[in-house]
């Protein structure tokens, strides 16, 4: 059998596997934060725009975050559109050749145009993920061949055999190797995201690339506080990364959030949650800063609320309910203000839906959606 023909027969498997949760998702209740992130965000054609930077940006993992919400809304308008934008505006037309363009926006010429060629692995995997998912919720094979696609693509372009490491996924595929040193972030390769591209593809990369994963995950966080970026060499394994110093920030908020999102029976969520356990000891008792030394364990600067947003599931996944009440009051109150947080404002999306019971990741990594009451996508 072709490669084609095993895709197909895993497809076709998956579709009757899940053929349960499509049943059970025909209806919908309104999300109030999505129709205000739409409103702030996105345009009428399906471009996610953060509003606050010089060249009023679009990135990919805007565009996949967002189509990820439409999803949990069950909103297939909105996700149709953000597609079609993506593929037309970030992909030359086709997402099935051509993995997205990371940013897109003001050029100085005065060009709306891509602004960098390179693609972002943590865009794409939610992108396919999304697609895979809306495959199944909404009984459209389309997407689901599409998510496949990429896939594919991802695993020609993205993942890369590291010496000591294995088939590991690259955060792009440019610019992240140098002299036998790799440059890899944790917050980029989210578990329950690649066990759902494992179980749906016949290559056993992804498996690889899910262990590797793991490890890149424990490597960034020594002492229970993962860093932006980590630097990884052959025979030296994990080391602080030369360039961002060790910090863990923007980029490294998302790994407590995927952690604690995990399905409890998922066999990596213990030991997960046991590593950034530090953490979320330390968020229980003050809000985390804008950024910490993960040598030192110094911090710095007041986070914006969307950081609330990303520890809240690892510390419902601890039992520290007292901490997370009092970020969710705060959440819900002082998120999707303006137009002028877009990232913040995403990390909301994941992190409130979650706490709301929208939306949960089962033990395989496929996406559990709660839709109730009827409503349509605007």
């Amino acid at each position: 059998m072709g490669a084609y023909g095993r895709s197909a027969v895993v497809l076709a498997t998956a579709f009757l596997a899940v053929t349960a949760r499509a049943e059970e998702a025909k209806t919908c209740a309104a999300w109030p934060e999505w129709q205000a992130f739409k409103g702030l965000y996105l345009s009428a054609d399906g471009r996610v725009v953060d509003a606050s930077t010089p060249q009023t940006l679009t990135v990919s993992e805007g565009q996949a975050y967002a189509m990820t919400f439409a999803l949990i809304a069950n909103d297939s308008d909105g996700f149709a559109r953000i597609l079609a934008w993506t593929r037309d505006n970030l992909a030359g037309g086709s997402l099935e050749r051509s993995l997205p363009a990371w940013k897109w926006g003001h050029a100085e010429d005065g060009r709306w145009t891509v602004l960098d060629r390179n693609s972002a692995s943590d865009a794409d995997l939610w992108m396919a993920y999304a697609l895979t998912q809306a495959g199944v919720l909404w009984r459209n094979a389309g997407y689901a061949h599409l998510g496949e696609q990429m896939s594919q693509l991802m695993l020609r372009e993205e993942v890369g055999l590291v010496p000591g490491l294995g088939a590991t996924v690259l955060p792009g595929p440019r610019g992240f190797v140098t002299q036998g040193n790799w440059r890899l972030s944790a917050s980029y390769v989210p578990v329950q995201i690649l066990r759902t591209l494992q179980r749906g593809s016949d290559s056993s990369v992804w498996s690889s690339a899910l262990d590797s994963s793991y490890r890149v995950i424990i490597g960034s966080s020594p002492r229970g506080f993962a860093a932006d970026w980590v630097r990884y060499r052959q025979g030296e394994g994990f080391s602080t990364d030369l360039l961002s110093h060790g910090v863990g920030s923007y980029n490294a908020i998302r790994v407590y959030l995927w952690a604690g999102m995990l399905d409890e029976d998922d066999p990596l969520a213990a030991p997960l949650v046991r590593q950034l356990k530090p953490m979320a000891s330390a968020a229980a008792q003050s809000p985390p800063p804008e950024s910490i030394d993960t040598d030192t364990l110094e911090s710095h600067g007041h986070a914006p609320v969307g950081f609330l947003a990303a520890v809240a599931p690892l510390l419902m996944h601890l039992k520290m309910t007292d901490a997370v009440a009092t970020y969710r009051k705060r959440i819900e109150t002082e998120s999707l203000k303006d137009n002028q947080h877009y990232y913040s404002d995403a990390l909301t999306m994941f992190g409130l839906g979650w706490l709301q019971g929208r939306y949960r990741f089962d033990r395989h990594g496929d996406l559990r959606v709660r839709w109730n009451g009827s409503c349509h996508g605007s």
